[in-house]
């Protein structure tokens, strides 16, 4: 069986910030709703504003990694950007992951820096970016240094929490994360990940839940509109580009 590190989440008290009671995801678990996750990989998809970003992120520092990204030994702070949610939640735990990395696509050139910065200075251990290519990441391209993580440092036997992994990658590329993701499930291996690609979406076997002003519910990704727009535009996009641009 496929591990499952994160079995649930659920609210235990209400965030002291306003604007996070008017995210429809998180006034769903404020209703008393509880969010289950019963397979190796999960997908948050939905419309922008409608907290897939916001609960990954919560759910990734309430498991202990650093609210920019990184290992749960990532320590650095660029800004005060994240929300007291993670401190409103309670994380179902089945079981400890032994690997574990939190990928947030706006802040991976901060954890690149830190890479970086910690080779920098002297130790006596090997360096750091050994564990992810040997090279450092900025002389990569965005997508490149991505995949260099993914395919070097994720291990199994872990917890990966993704947030929009497709922004740095082209469709080839999604289908060489996809064949990752296979290989780490393949060792008791978890993801969640908050994504638009409906390419990314069709992983086999994933559960997709769909982040609405209605809440989060259980769908199959060619329901999703995600998958329903890119279809309809792909099939025909100058007839959908007319009807768009109609005066």
């Amino acid at each position: 069986m496929n591990a499952l590190y994160i079995s649930g989440v659920k609210v235990k008290r209400a965030p002291e910030e306003k604007y996070l009671k008017s995210i429809p995801a998180v006034k769903w678990l404020l209703d008393g709703e509880h969010l289950s996750l019963s397979l190796p990989v999960t997908f948050f998809v939905g419309e922008n504003g409608t907290g897939k970003s916001t609960l990954i992120e919560a759910i990734a520092v309430a498991a202990g990694f650093n609210p920019e990204g990184g290992t749960k030994n990532f320590s650095f702070q660029t800004a005060k950007a994240h929300s007291s949610l993670h401190e409103c939640l309670t994380i179902i735990k089945r079981s400890y992951p032994r690997d574990g990395f939190f990928l947030r696509a706006e802040s991976f050139f901060n954890v690149a820096t830190n890479i970086d910065g910690m080779d920098a200075a002297p130790a006596f251990s090997p360096p750091v970016i050994d564990s992810y290519g040997g090279v450092s990441l900025h002389e990569r391209s965005h997508g490149e240094s991505f995949l260099a993580l993914v395919q070097n440092r994720f291990s199994g036997n872990g917890l990966y929490i993704l947030d929009e992994p497709e922004a740095a990658l082209s469709p080839m590329k999604i289908l060489t994360l996809m064949c990752e993701m296979k290989r780490l499930t393949n060792r008791n291996s978890q993801f969640i990940i908050a994504t638009h690609s409906p390419m990314l979406m069709a992983f086999p076997g994933a559960e997709i839940l769909e982040f609405s002003e209605n809440g989060i519910q259980k769908t199959d990704f060619r329901k999703t509109q995600h998958y329903e727009i890119t279809r309809r535009f792909l099939e025909n996009p100058e007839k959908y580009l007319d009807i768009l641009f109609e005066d």
